[in-house]
């Protein structure tokens, strides 16, 4: 149901982004190494800064889920109601 009001309303795919961050954390670990190992400084950075980024969006996509159901509703939960006046 669209009600015109999603930015405001809109819930995240947690779950989703936490696996998708597993993923880009590994790979970002594992460049990281290969391109230390090979020499290749300015890629060994490069993909050290993206295991940092994606260290982090890690941390509040796991401090999100453990803050329950307000931020990763189940499938009981309805979706939040439109609010009664939109904003301007």
């Amino acid at each position: 149901m669209r009600t015109g009001s999603e930015p405001t309303t809109a819930r995240s795919a947690l779950r989703m982004r936490l696996w998708l961050s597993l993923w880009g954390f590994a790979w970002a670990v594992f460049g990281t190494a290969a391109f230390a190992l090979a020499g290749r400084t300015g890629w060994a950075v490069a993909c050290g800064v993206l295991w940092l980024v994606v260290t982090a969006d890690l941390t509040m996509v796991l401090r999100h889920l453990r803050q329950g159901p307000h931020y990763q509703p189940g499938r009981d939960i309805p979706p939040y109601r439109p609010p009664e006046h939109p904003h301007p």
